[in-house]
C-alpha cells in the first residue's frame, strides 16, 4: 500500500503545508481551518477555502500520482491512503484510493448531514460569504477533516487493515507529523519513505530517500 501527504501533489503545483514556503507558514491553521474557528466565523473559513477549492480543481495529476495508478493497474499497489483532499489520485486513474482527511468534492451540513456537491457549493460563494444547506438553511462545512476534529472512521478502519496486511508499505511527500495517520507506517511489516526534508519515522524505515516523488516513481515504474 502507499501512503501520501502533501509532497506528492506539490509538482501539480498545490502548496504543501508545514515547510518554510508552505501554507501554515503564512496563515495559523487554527484560525481558517479548525472546527473551533468554523463555529466562531465560518465567513473567514470559508474565505480561506474558497481560494483552495479553485486552486486544487484546476490543478492537473502528476507523474506521481499516475506513476502510483500504474503500479495499482500492475498489481503491485493494493490502494493509496492518501492525506490530500484534492482528488488528484482519483483523476489520474487510482481506482482504490481512501481519503482520510476528507476531500474537496463536497460539503455537509453538521446539523442535518446533508452533502453538497462543490460546484453547487462554488456557486453559492459567488453571491454569499458562506454557502447554505438547501435542506435546513445551516452554514455547510467544507468536506475535509478541520483541525479539532476526529477523522472519518471508516476511513481509518481501512487504512488501518491496508496497513496491517501490507508487506511493504511506501510513504511518499509526507512528513509523518499529524496523528494518528503518522502512526500507519508503525502497523505495517516494513516501510519505505520518499520524501523532501526529514520526517519523524527515518529511523525506523527500511528505505529513506530525499527525493522527489515525481521522479521516484518514474525511476520505480522504469525499474520494473
Amino acid at each position: 500500500m502507499v501512503l501520501t501527504g502533501a509532497g506528492v501533489s506539490t509538482e501539480s503545483g498545490i502548496p504543501d503545508f508545514r515547510s518554510a514556503t508552505g501554507i501554515w507558514a503564512e496563515v495559523d491553521p487554527f484560525q481558517v481551518a479548525s472546527i473551533q474557528a468554523f463555529r466562531r466565523d465560518p465567513a473567514r473559513v470559508w474565505g480561506f477555502y474558497r481560494e483552495r477549492l479553485h486552486v486544487l480543481r484546476e490543478a492537473e495529476p502528476n507523474a506521481a500520482h499516475e506513476a502510483l495508478a500504474e503500479l495499482e493497474r500492475r498489481g503491485l499497489v493494493e490502494a493509496v491512503v492518501t492525506q490530500n483532499i484534492d482528488l488528484l489520485h482519483t483523476r489520474a486513474g487510482s481506482e482504490d484510493v481512501v481519503e482520510v482527511h476528507g476531500s474537496i468534492r463536497s460539503a455537509q451540513c453538521l446539523r442535518c448531514l446533508w452533502t453538497e456537491s462543490a460546484d453547487n457549493v462554488l456557486l453559492q460563494l459567488e453571491s454569499s460569504p458562506t454557502p447554505a444547506c438547501p435542506q435546513c438553511g445551516e452554514v455547510l462545512k467544507p468536506g475535509v477533516v478541520l483541525f479539532g476534529e476526529l477523522l472519518p472512521a471508516a476511513a481509518m478502519e481501512r487504512a488501518t487493515q491496508l496497513a496491517r496486511g501490507a508487506r511493504l508499505m511506501l510513504v511518499v511527500g509526507s512528513s509523518l507529523e499529524v496523528w494518528p495517520v503518522a502512526g500507519l507506517p508503525l502497523e505495517a511489516r516494513a516501510f519505505a519513505i520518499v520524501n523532501r526534508g526529514p520526517t519523524a519515522l527515518d529511523d525506523r524505515a527500511l528505505l529513506r530517500l530525499d527525493a522527489g516523488a515525481g521522479e521516484t516513481l518514474l525511476a520505480v515504474l522504469e525499474a520494473i
